[in-house]
């Protein structure tokens, strides 16, 4: 790399510093990349995004007080330019599936190897979606990347949907909208089916994921 080409503003988002020390390891004499921030909680590193500008986020999955997944959407809605890679330990297909219909560029597992690192940088940097080894071995790519189809809801299943997510129960929902309980609890049962789970927990997780809420 010649010196006059500008050099990519890397931030590293960890909650544990000795993967904040490896990753800065393996960039510290590789000339295409500069270290601009480092940070184990998602509040310190939205406060330097808020005045800052960079290339490429390295961003746990889990954090104290953050969801990187939810972290990588905010991040690429404000600046869909940004390289985010998500880093995990996890190997999870549902995990690796999130992140990347959430915008992220790609998913690395904290044990890849500095050479499958700077691989995937550059493979990002040139426009792919990136895997670390040990993903790609596991995952095909684009079922990872199909997204999952989003439930067709009536307008008073909305209505229950979002009762329910403020917590409501089924009598209060009944009165609510001027429905019987026996009513509420089909429609409620109909949710659970359409969005293929027992919990409504659950439920709600997903329909905020899709964006129902």
């Amino acid at each position: 790399m010649s010196d006059n080409i500008k050099k990519r503003k890397v931030v590293i988002v960890d909650d544990h510093p000795l993967v904040i020390e490896g990753f800065k390891n393996v960039l510290k004499d590789h000339l295409d990349f500069q270290i601009v921030g480092q940070f184990r909680k998602a509040e310190d590193f939205q406060n330097f995004m808020a005045t800052e500008v960079v290339d490429i986020i390295l961003l746990d999955i889990t954090l104290p007080d953050g969801n990187g997944i939810h972290i990588c959407r905010e991040v690429k809605q404000a600046n869909p330019e940004i390289i985010v890679l998500g880093i995990s330990n996890l190997s999870e297909r549902s995990i690796v599936k999130q992140m990347l219909q959430n915008g992220a560029n790609g998913y690395l597992l904290k044990t890849a190897d500095s050479n499958d690192i700077l691989y995937c940088l550059q493979a990002a940097i040139d426009g792919e979606i990136v895997l670390s080894q040990e993903i790609r071995e596991l995952f095909d790519m684009a079922d990872l990347r199909k997204p999952e189809d989003i439930p067709e809801l009536t307008k008073r299943e909305k209505q229950i949907l979002q009762l329910l997510a403020e917590g409501k129960k089924s009598l209060e929902i009944a009165e609510s909208l001027f429905i019987s309980p026996l009513t509420v609890k089909t429609h409620r049962a109909t949710l659970l089916q359409k969005f293929q789970t027992g919990s409504l927990v659950i439920l709600i997780n997903k329909a905020k994921e899709y964006g129902l809420l």
